[in-house]
């Protein structure tokens, strides 16, 4: 069974103007994503800041998250990393604040081959009764788990269910969906990339894994649904009038952009920790005027 269909948000971490996070602004923002009906929450991924978070605070706000949204969707924890025996404790914290499932990036800078992806993904897995996704974004890690990997770890693996598809290489997808496993039913698929939507669930995927859906959330979630409904068309103008939005989101490094939109529709989530940086005027400019023509300003 799915862990979500739709839109599942890839949540900003809001932050004080002291750096700390700002629960506030948390519960404000989940609760205006659940109010436009998006489908899960992905709480302190790589949008929300995971790198920069301590172990504490990373798990304090899966824990707050998990509070705030008292089972009215799915809450998937960010708990990959490129330390395997890291990834496991944070997989474990994660199951017992409640989460429902856990997001599992590749291993980054010190990457591995692909019989060290299986072995890093088997070990997590085995290490949390919870649905495992595994997360593939080359472009940031610089690991790109195969379709041929990714279908031996759903075969061999219970609990890993899916994967969050980010590598931009369609080609890469259809090979992936022709699996066998995938064929079977062993895993899922969701887009990584907002403007990938609708070819991703072209080729059977079952919704996005969306940055996009923080500052758009029922349209995102509204491309999704219609498109699983059959209403191709519809769902088609949605991607392609959203076109322009997703690439400003991502003309500086996310999530930077994001942040900045969402502090523009007054959500007050404040800036990014360090190493990243404030959006430059420019690019907030090309942010806004992408917000107002998509409606969301």
């Amino acid at each position: 069974m799915a862990i979500f269909k739709g839109s599942g948000v890839a949540l900003v971490t809001p932050m004080k103007e002291n750096g700390q996070i700002n629960y506030d602004a948390l519960e404000a923002l989940i609760e205006d994503q659940l109010a436009n009906h998006t489908d899960a929450f992905i709480i302190c991924g790589t949008t929300g800041e995971a790198p920069t978070l301590e172990d504490d605070e990373h798990l304090e706000a899966i824990g707050r998250s998990v509070e705030i949204i008292k089972g009215r969707a799915p809450v998937i924890a960010g708990t990959g990393s490129n330390n395997t025996a890291h990834a496991v404790m944070m997989s474990e914290e994660s199951e017992k604040l409640g989460a429902d499932a856990v997001l599992l990036v590749t291993p980054y800078y010190n990457k591995t081959t692909q019989d060290g992806l299986y072995a890093h993904y088997r070990t997590i897995a085995a290490g949390t009764k919870l649905p495992c996704i595994i997360y593939n974004v080359p472009s940031r890690t610089g690991t790109n788990i195969l379709p041929p990997t990714m279908a031996r770890l759903a075969r061999d693996t219970e609990n890993i269910v899916a994967i969050k598809e980010a590598s931009g290489n369609i080609s890469q997808v259809a090979e992936l969906a022709a699996t066998d496993a995938f064929r079977d039913g062993c895993f899922d698929i969701y887009s990584g990339n907002d403007d990938q939507v609708i070819p991703i669930c072209s080729l059977g995927g079952i919704g996005v894994i969306s940055v996009l859906a923080d500052v758009a959330p029922r349209q995102t979630h509204d491309m999704v649904s219609l498109y699983l409904e059959g209403k191709t068309k519809e769902a088609l103008d949605i991607q392609l009038r959203a076109n322009e939005l997703c690439k400003a989101l991502f003309c500086e490094v996310n999530p930077i952009p994001v942040k900045a939109g969402l502090n523009m529709q007054g959500f007050n989530v404040g800036s990014p920790r360090l190493p990243l940086v404030e959006m430059t005027d420019a690019g907030k400019e090309r942010l806004r005027k992408a917000m107002v023509e998509f409606g969301v300003l």
